[in-house]
């Protein structure tokens, strides 16, 4: 396993990440937080283990400086979250580690949508898509409609509202799709059993896709 910290530089200062690649990585999924949280999301990290034991590497980045995350409305300034999201993806795809292999993109709340953006910019260069607990409608009409990466929504029962939105998304994306609804399961995920099957679903889809 190869474990490194990274320092990408912005116009706003310097943003850090891990990255992690498994021996012989299939492939590497570069996670986007959703707003108020960062690369340490015990959540995100959750997820990224499990794609990790199954040898897929994975990039976790905070897309914000510490500055510019204590201001709520850049939080959900879609158009910058996905800027950084695609430096970081530059930053893989020069990595002498990274360079060539498949990238997936994860993305939670807000993060979703920079990574649906993002996906829709770079369509050769985006292998699949996992959307928890996302707000893909802050993404837009047009960036949906231009998705050609095979895409999953996972969306929490419980989650009311949210899932209203996805569904309505969702009839947006023209690409390979699917949206699962984790039964009783609320925004965070917290309920007993409810992140292990967000991981195996999102383990599931990034092991397909990014291996084609």
């Amino acid at each position: 396993m190869q474990h490194e910290t990274v320092r990408i530089d912005t116009p706003a200062g310097a943003v850090e990440g891990t990255l992690d690649l498994p021996t012989g990585a299939s492939g590497v999924v570069l996670f986007a937080h959703g707003s108020g949280s960062s690369r340490f999301s015990p959540r995100n990290n959750f997820v990224a283990g499990a794609l990790r034991n199954a040898g897929i590497g994975t990039l976790l980045m905070d897309l914000l400086t510490p500055a510019e995350d204590e201001v709520y409305r850049t939080r959900f300034n879609i158009k910058l979250l996905t800027e950084r999201l695609g430096l970081a993806a530059d930053w893989l795809a020069a990595s002498p580690a990274a360079r060539g292999l498949a990238l997936g993109l994860f993305g939670a709340s807000t993060g979703a949508a920079a990574a649906l953006q993002l996906a829709a910019e770079r369509k050769d260069g985006v292998a699949a898509v996992v959307s928890r607990g996302g707000r893909p409608d802050l993404t837009g009409q047009v960036a949906l409609e231009g998705v050609t990466a095979p895409t999953l929504f996972i969306v929490g029962g419980r989650d009311e509202g949210v899932i209203e939105l996805n569904q309505a998304a969702f009839l947006n994306l023209h690409c390979q799709k699917r949206i699962d609804i984790v039964p009783g399961a609320t925004h965070l995920f917290e309920e007993a059993g409810a992140l292990e099957e967000v991981a195996r679903l999102a383990r599931d889809w990034f092991s397909q896709h990014l291996g084609e």
